[in-house]
């Protein structure tokens, strides 16, 4: 039950005396191991460990050396360069969803002209018809309250009629079925219309019929001798 220290620094090599019975002799109770109890203020434990130290009771786990790396200053920065590229993202996202709904809106609105220029140019016989009963008087009763309701239709769907008497020729809209030349003329001019024209918006959906004249001294050289032989003498 003794120890003895062979060589101690502290001594001359008397023996020492320790007690290392668990139960206490005078009272019979459990003792506390008296080592755990008095352990140095080092925390070195038995066999020269050290609290605190990869293998030992209460060891800390060792740090992710990148923790050690990447300190305040550059975790701000690799934050600051997530939040870059998420914005970029979002801001290229919303770019082609802006191109997206204005293709769209663009392809509709096409779409529904030529589906109202379809039914429209169905329509234009009728119009014609309706023209024409306008001109011999006989618009008139029932009819000509339906025949206007239908021109009030298809104005508010954006049919346009164009053709007049004295409009400069324009072969964009003007179809000429008859030619002559006229001294009361500047330039080429639709003398007589004999099928109006109709446009929807800038679409033409169909062309003026006139009759074009062009001033005499356009006529050619033969066909103006030819003419001033036919004139009668007096």
């Amino acid at each position: 039950m003794t120890d003895r220290d062979q060589g101690s620094e502290f001594g001359d090599g008397e023996p020492v005396v320790r007690d290392k019975r668990r139960i206490d002799p005078e009272t019979g109770n459990l003792r506390e191991p008296a080592e755990q109890s008095a352990a140095p203020a080092g925390g070195a434990g038995a066999g020269g460990a050290t609290a605190g130290m990869p293998g030992t009771p209460g060891a800390q786990p060792p740090r992710d050396p990148s923790d050690l790396i990447a300190g305040p200053s550059a975790q701000e920065a690799l934050l600051t360069e997530a939040l870059a590229e998420r914005t970029a993202d979002l801001q290229r996202l919303q770019a082609e969803y802006v191109n997206y709904k204005r293709r769209v809106d663009r392809d509709r609105e096409t779409n529904r002209e030529l589906v109202i220029g379809s039914v429209l140019t169905e329509l234009l016989q009728t119009l014609d018809d309706i023209g024409r009963a306008r001109e011999a008087g006989e618009l008139e009763g029932a009819f000509k309250a339906v025949a206007e309701s239908v021109e009030r239709v298809t104005e508010k769907l954006g049919l346009t009629k164009f053709g007049e008497v004295g409009d400069p020729f324009d072969p964009r809209i003007h179809e000429a079925l008859l030619h002559n030349y006229s001294d009361e003329v500047d330039g080429p001019t639709a003398t007589l219309v004999m099928q109006p024209g109709y446009r929807l918006g800038e679409r033409i959906l169909r062309a003026a019929r006139v009759a074009v004249s062009e001033p005499t001294e356009q006529l050619p050289a033969d066909q103006a001798d030819a003419d001033e032989a036919d004139k009668p003498t007096e």
